[in-house]
């Protein structure tokens, strides 16, 4: 039995010439990466890119004679970091249905903010570079799904919420590669789903627990000849561990594939919904009497998403391939938001005192205009109000209930021809390839005028004529005179991305390879403002760049190899971020969009080094892998969003200077058919490179809101220090046990760039996993996350205290978000006659950096 579980885990999915355990380690076979995202999935005797790169690990051994495809690599000649969580790995965090959680936990220099409060929506900081869900966060990371990148066309926000769990196969992380497009900035995040080729069997899964929890999945995959056939659908329902805090996930995947000896089809579907309730911080003061404590609310997220595409590949000849995808993309997001709502009675220099205006202090004069004039503009105008506004009425806890609607249908595909010939008697590869994307999206937002209750949810009052219902993004809105601040927006535009890349591998010994290649980016943004209140939001912009790429490998001997590259990346402003960059005229953000004065696009400089390796046949049979490498990025003309000076919930965008993020990283894990023990560091330094003034106007210790950055301030919500440690281990027969412990250091809260106050304290998390196979088809389980019930927060910022609801006294300017609680859960998962190919227990034996 045990030789038998050493050989499923070590297998690459289903290829026939995978052999036992111990010929995964072997010298006569090689490890292959991905170096492009275009490819398609397979598992047979003629495998293409997924194939060789399946679900054993970043690296799949393959028989040395095995022709490689498209952009497949072996690993020693990649001249930069690739980190891999599999389908085994995801299988630990079962419980969760989110792939976020196994990417922090397995990957080093990887670490989450949970600004939502609801571990379904965390950002990503990998190497101090975002991938968030939250519109507003400059996103630094590329993102792939079967190759086509799903970075939304608004924000370029990466909603990970929206893709089945179950049905991923691999994610690689990979770095220094500008292939992979814009926002490659620290790198690509890419994901490779499951196919009837690569997985085939029958298997449900139901599990409950805290909170409310009821979650199950469901796969399904088969092979009939040159047909196969994969279905996978999961759900998640719980209250959420704060108030107010509901999740609802629903989510299917299906792939329709086709395949001979020499090309291979896939046509794929996905259809997702989720629904997600209070997203935000609390104040300290809150959470110090109730860990559970909200903020206002509602805070309400839908989402929907619905994806075709069609990938294929052909071998055109003995040496060269074409692969390819297409794809048609629709997507839909609502929020809900109850606010304060900033008001108060007119200015004594207003012509309307005694009427409802909004705070002004956030706004400067216009040249010559007067201070009558300045004022009168705040004046808020809306539902039942005449040209003389709205009667002010003290002591109300006046708030807003803000509604955004973002939609967006993308296109496009991608075309790559790969070569293998030799030249000049040296072994070569070489990629060509380019990509097309086009998304037209829309994107309105309003503001009704509220009350903040007791229990700080803000509603409105249908008897009262100033206050409307919950508009649908339609009517009953409310603006100021001057369209400052709060206004409805309307906003429709199109975005136009192009790539063409080439990359090319030359061994220039048997030990010695040099890579080389470039990749033209082209971006065209457009925006219109159909509202007639913000015509600075219409515009075009234009950015473009060529990326370079170069670097050497040497192979010293089988277990060992040296890598050093150098890359260029770029990230053009979003749609967002250009409509709503002037400090003057601020955006509440996400709500209005009100100004567009050009951004710069952002560009960094990549710089790795390292060693790793595989030493076979440690100890009792197993497998040992290590690495260490040391990065560098220098980006130049960085974006950050910045708050308003007397006015937190608006803000803008800006370009700043220069930032820099570098680090060192070191691995170790070893895997045997019963044991996996693994080991990780990382080091980040994160930094401001520019002596400059930012905004921050609630941070306690701003000058009247304004903070002085200098080189070698520290980027917040980053720490320095990460520390990851597990194991799973086969206790007794069919018996498995597994923790993980995740460790970081303190890390600045968001606004204080210039590093004053004092930090979110430093932070552990300790998860456990447990299952049981009953019989060959059944299994139970369990998992605990937050094994100590440690009291935590890996996110905060400030805002500004005072009398909320004109009730509660709050005299810290600090919020933050806490982490999840201990949190247990249980269940079944049941497999239909044999048991799925492959396995997802043990965790494999292969696994290289």
């Amino acid at each position: 039995m045990r030789g038998l579980r050493g050989f499923l885990a070590a297998s690459v999915s289903v290829l026939p010439f995978a052999a036992q355990a111990q010929q995964a380690v072997t010298l006569g076979e090689i490890s292959v990466v991905a170096t492009t995202p275009v490819g398609v999935s397979a598992g047979n005797g003629a495998p293409s890119l997924a194939a060789i790169d399946g679900p054993g690990g970043p690296v799949a051994q393959v028989p040395a004679t095995t022709r490689l495809r498209g952009g497949a690599q072996p690993l020693w000649k990649i001249p930069s970091t690739v980190e891999t969580v599999t389908a085994a790995d995801l299988n630990f965090d079962r419980a969760t249905f989110n792939a976020v959680e196994t990417l922090a936990r397995r990957v080093p220099g990887l670490n989450i903010s949970d600004s939502q409060g609801n571990n379904n929506r965390l950002d990503i900081n990998y190497r101090g570079f975002q991938a968030s869900p939250v519109t507003g966060v400059p996103q630094g990371l590329a993102v792939y799904q079967n190759g086509v990148r799903i970075n939304e066309a608004f924000g370029d926000t990466v909603n990970l919420d929206l893709i089945p769990q179950v049905a991923i196969n691999r994610i690689d992380v990979v770095t220094g590669n500008p292939v992979f497009g814009l926002n490659a900035l620290g790198g690509a995040i890419n994901i490779q789903m499951k196919n009837g080729f690569t997985w085939q069997g029958t298997e449900i899964t139901a599990l409950g627990g805290s909170d409310g929890r009821i979650a199950g999945s469901l796969q399904y995959g088969k092979m009939i000849g040159p047909w196969s056939f994969y279905f996978a659908g999961d759900g998640l329902n719980d209250r959420g561990w704060r108030y107010q805090s509901p999740s609802t996930i629903g989510r299917v995947y299906a792939d329709l594939g086709y395949r001979t000896p020499d090309s291979e089809f896939h046509l794929i579907g996905q259809l997702a919904r989720t629904y997600f309730g209070a997203a935000a911080a609390t104040p300290v003061d809150f959470t110090h009497v109730d860990p559970r404590a909200i903020f206002t609310y509602p805070q309400t997220t839908t989402t929907e998403v619905g994806t075709l595409q069609m990938t294929g590949r052909v071998d055109i000849s003995p040496t060269w391939d074409l692969s390819g995808n297409a794809y048609f993309r629709r997507f839909s997001q609502r929020y809900i938001d109850g606010n304060d709502g900033d008001f108060e009675n007119c200015s004594r220099n207003s012509s309307f005192r005694g009427r409802l205006c909004y705070e002004d202090d956030g706004f400067e004069q216009a040249p010559g205009q007067s201070r009558n004039a300045f004022t009168n503009q705040f004046l808020i105008l809306g539902r039942g109000a005449g040209a003389n506004g709205i009667p002010f009425t003290a002591g109300v806890p006046y708030g807003t209930l803000d509604v955004t609607k973002t939609e967006a249908t993308g296109y496009g595909g991608s075309l790559q021809a790969a070569n293998r010939d030799t030249v000049f008697g040296f072994g070569n590869s070489f990629v060509v390839g380019g990509s097309i994307d086009v998304a037209n999206y829309s994107y309105k937002s309003s503001s009704t005028l509220g009350v903040i209750n007791p229990d700080l949810s803000v509603t409105t009052n249908p008897a009262n004529p100033f206050y409307g219902n919950i508009p649908g993004l339609g009517t009953d809105f409310i603006r100021t005179a001057g369209a400052l601040g709060i206004a409805p927006s309307s906003v429709t535009g199109n975005n136009l991305y192009m790539g063409l890349y080439t990359t090319d591998t030359i061994d220039l010994t048997d030990r010695l390879s040099l890579t080389a290649g470039a990749r033209l980016n082209f971006a065209r943004i457009s925006s219109q403002d159909q509202t007639g209140f913000s015509p600075d939001v219409t515009g075009t912009h234009y950015y473009s760049k060529i990326n370079p790429l170069a670097g050497l490998t040497y192979r010293f001997s089988p277990g060992l190899s040296l890598y050093g590259g150098y890359s260029e990346s770029n990230r053009a402003p979003t749609p967002l971020e250009l409509a709503c960059a002037n400090p003057l005229r601020p955006c509440l953000i996400p709500n209005s969009l009100v100004a567009d004065p050009p951004l710069k696009q952002v560009t960094g400089q990549t710089y790795e080094v390292g060693f790793r390796g595989a030493l076979p046949n440690f100890y009792d049979g197993g497998l040992v892998n290590y690495k260490i490498g040391a990065f560098r990025t220098d980006l130049t003309n960085d974006i950050l969003s910045l708050a308003t000076p007397g006015n937190a919930a608006r803000g803008y965008f800006v370009n700043v200077p220069a930032t820099r993020r570098q680090g060192v990283e070191v691995g170790l894990e070893y895997v045997s058919d019963w044991l996996s023990v693994y080991a990780n560091y990382a080091l980040i330094d994160a930094t401001f490179r520019f002596n400059g003034t930012l905004s921050s106007p609630n941070n306690p210790l701003s000058d009247d809101g304004a903070i002085f950055v200098v080189p070698g301030n520290k980027v917040p919500l980053i720490p320095d220090h990460q520390f990851k440690v597990g194991f799973d281990v086969e206790l007794l027969p069919r018996w498995r046990v597994g923790m993980a412990l995740q460790a970081f250091s303190s890390a600045y809260y968001r606004g204080d760039e210039s590093n004053l106050n004092r930090k979110l304290p430093p932070w552990y998390v300790l998860n456990l996993n447990t299952s049981y196979r009953v019989n060959p088809n059944l299994e139970v389980f369990g998992y605990v996350t937050n094994l100590t019930n440690n009291r935590y927060s890996n996110f905060g910022t400030f805002f500004e205290p005072g009398l909320v609801a004109n009730r509660y006294p709050v005299n810290d300017p600090r919020t933050t978000t806490l982490g999840q609680p201990l949190s247990v859960y249980g269940g079944i998962r049941y497999t239909f006659g044999e048991a799925p190919v492959p396995m997802a227990e043990p965790q494999p034996l292969v696994r290289k950096y």
